[in-house]
């Protein structure tokens, strides 16, 4: 019996080690997969550890006023892909663009960290189809405000991605690849970054940053502070905040979370009208994604941006004058 249950053990560890470099390989099937009890697999989120305890790393390494810049450069410009790219072009299409320009996006996004481009917009669509519902991935009413944050990207039910939910993506196999092998870019980008603080060793030594210390402050410490930073979203944005719409979800409007992710913080905008390129729907709503998108667009790599639709508008008008309507009676 014991011999049976150390090989199964065995077994398990295999695949789940398998499954760190083709996240498309399931055995048991998926079905299997999304059959199973929501709990940590703790083999396979392995890579997902390591990315946290990589921080303690600057125990060794030490930082260097380069290190720290590199570090806040790199959050908010891979912020921006996940604001831009991974939600508001993967995930809802909000603009278009070039097929060579959508690949670009999609290599720049696995520097996130967040899994291939396809699985995180079939993820987050399947978020919108059932937010704050019984089925929802990550939610804070149903799971708690931890499960919401992290503990639901490291349950194997939501490792697989489900094509199912976007066909009109993958149809391109280069996406495809880049989803199945997508610990082959964060890999790049860590050797590259190391590649990079060894060099400016060398070449710039009063820098003071070393190939070590950059991998720790570029790749280790930034890219969980992303991580944490977008996570707020799935958490945060559905706790703390202002409801300017009436949904069925308990998203919320945050300028705290705004100023963090870019732009996404304006929640409960986007859960009402969830097709508009824009969030931040007033001027004063801060929206540094839109600005870049828009700013892009005026170099023709993507082109029509969608508008916050009239009736966006049009719904407070009439909520503004029911209420007028209703004091002065």
């Amino acid at each position: 019996m014991s011999d049976n249950v150390f090989i199964r053990a065995l077994k398990h560890v295999k695949i789940a080690m398998t499954q760190w470099v083709d996240s498309d390989y399931h055995p048991e099937g998926v079905l299997a997969l999304k059959n199973k009890p929501e709990q940590v697999e703790w083999v396979r989120t392995l890579p997902f550890l390591i990315l946290h305890l990589g921080c303690l790393g600057v125990i060794w390494t030490g930082w260097s006023w380069t290190a720290v810049l590199t570090a806040i450069s790199l959050y908010f410009i891979r912020m921006f892909s996940v604001t831009g790219f991974f939600h508001r072009y993967f995930s809802h299409r909000t603009f278009s663009t070039s097929r060579f320009t959508q690949f670009i996006f999609a290599v720049w996004c696995g520097t996130c960290v967040q899994r291939g481009a396809l699985w995180w917009a079939a993820s987050h669509r399947h978020h919108h189809q059932h937010s704050d519902d019984p089925e929802d991935k990550h939610s804070v009413r149903q799971q708690g405000f931890l499960w919401a944050h992290i503990g639901w990207i490291t349950c194997s039910k939501n490792f697989p991605t489900d094509y199912s939910r976007i066909k009109d993506l993958s149809k391109f196999p280069e996406l495809v690849y880049l989803n199945r092998f997508d610990l082959l870019v964060p890999v790049l980008f860590a050797v590259s970054l190391t590649g990079i603080g060894s060099l400016l060793h060398h070449f710039a030594p009063s820098l003071g940053v070393t190939g070590g210390q950059l991998l720790v402050w570029g790749f280790f410490i930034s890219t969980t502070a992303l991580f944490h930073g977008t996570a707020c979203i799935n958490s945060l944005a559905h706790v703390f905040g202002s409801r300017r719409y009436e949904t069925d979800d308990d998203s919320k409007n945050s300028l705290i979370l705004s100023l963090i992710t870019l732009g996404e913080g304006w929640h409960n905008n986007h859960h009402k009208h969830m097709t508009c390129v824009r969030q931040g729907f007033f001027w004063w709503e801060v929206d540094i994604t839109y600005y870049l998108l828009k700013m892009m667009s005026w170099t023709g790599l993507i082109w029509d941006l969608r508008p916050v639709p009239k009736s966006a508008y049009t719904e407070l008008n009439l909520k503004s004058t029911a209420q007028t309507l209703t004091t002065a009676g």
